[in-house]
Parts: structure tokens; sequence; C-alpha cells
């Protein structure tokens, strides 16, 4: 099926997301025009507005459903480890999104659906941070900066040499599994 036939079928908003997704995951967001996109799906060049009035519309449309498929992913665990793992699970599934969620100056601050979307996601994580350390705040940003951090050097090819072939989820976790051992836990070795 085409895509321009897709869009005769009410599909122009997914159509123009999966393109979008595609040129980012290639390029990056700063490559990314409506115009291309409706060239791409093979409908006018103001088709695309109709369904995100401009682009930050569109990848804000892309970080909500960025957030959502993050929530998903990290799924019911509370297990800061797993959770650390399911964060660059995602991030290596969805590398488009991932680029664009953690980028706000490309975003519509106030949209609700991100809004909501982000604030499900980040509470998520901070309920599993609960219990590690004096104070979950700095916790939470320990753990997220540990798992962000490690994904955003994954996706950037940076890890390559240093992972030497090994499972980046396994090594993640063993880095997370060191970094957050409960306090006066010697280390094995």
């Amino acid at each position: 099926m085409s895509t321009e036939r897709s869009y005769h079928h009410g599909d122009l908003r997914r159509a123009v997301l999966t393109a979008a997704l595609d040129v980012i995951a290639t390029h990056g967001p700063a490559a990314l025009s409506l115009r291309d996109l409706a060239r791409r799906a093979g409908v006018s060049h103001a088709a695309p507005a109709h369904h995100f009035k401009d682009r930050a519309g569109l990848l804000t449309a892309i970080a909500t459903e960025g957030y959502g498929l993050l929530s998903t992913t990290l799924g019911e665990t509370e297990d800061l480890r797993d959770l650390g793992v399911r964060y660059v699970r995602f991030a290596i599934a969805h590398p488009a999104h991932f680029q664009v969620m953690f980028q706000p100056e490309l975003l519509r601050p106030d949209d609700p659906e991100l809004l909501a979307a982000r604030e499900r996601t980040r509470s998520m994580l901070r309920t599993a941070v609960t219990g590690h350390g004096d104070d979950p705040a700095v916790g939470f940003m320990a753990a997220w900066s540990m798992a962000h951090g490690f994904a955003t050097l994954l996706l950037s090819h940076n890890l390559d040499g240093p992972l030497e072939g090994r499972n980046p989820e396994d090594t993640f976790g063993a880095l997370a599994g060191i970094m957050f051992r409960p306090t006066g836990t010697p280390s094995a070795g």
C-alpha cells in the first residue's frame, strides 16, 4: 500500500510521523522539513500542517509518542537497575524519539499531552529511586543521568570501542550494579 493511498484512508498523521522519524534517525531533527515530509507522503505541502500546525507541533507529537513508548518499555518494574536497562533498550529501539524528547527548545513546552506523558514517565522513574540514598531527588538525577548518558554515548557511537562487542543492555546493567550498590556493600573481587 502506498503512502498516498494510506493518506486517503485517513492515515496522513501516521505517514508524516513515520517519515519524520526516518529523517530524524538518519539526519537528526535539524533536517526536518514539513514540505519534504509532505512530498514523501505524496500530499500537498500544506497537508501536514492540518495535523501538526508547524514543525514544533510535529516534534512535540514525536516527543509525546516517545514518552508513551518509554513508559511502556519501563513497564511495571521498580527495580532501579532493570529500569535503567529498559531505558537503554528504549533508546536503542527508538533513536529518533530519543533524540527529540530531550531537546525542549524544539518542542511546545506547554503542550498538555506532552506534559502529561513526560510526567507519567518521570513518576515511574522517581518511584524506583525512592529508598536509594538520603535524597530521592539526587538519586533520581543520578540514575537518570547515568542511563541517559550511557544511551546518548551509545547512540552517538562513542561506546563502540569500549563495548568491544558486548551487549549494551548487559553492560549497562553491570555498570548500574556497581554505581547503585547499597551503602556498605563490599564490591565483589
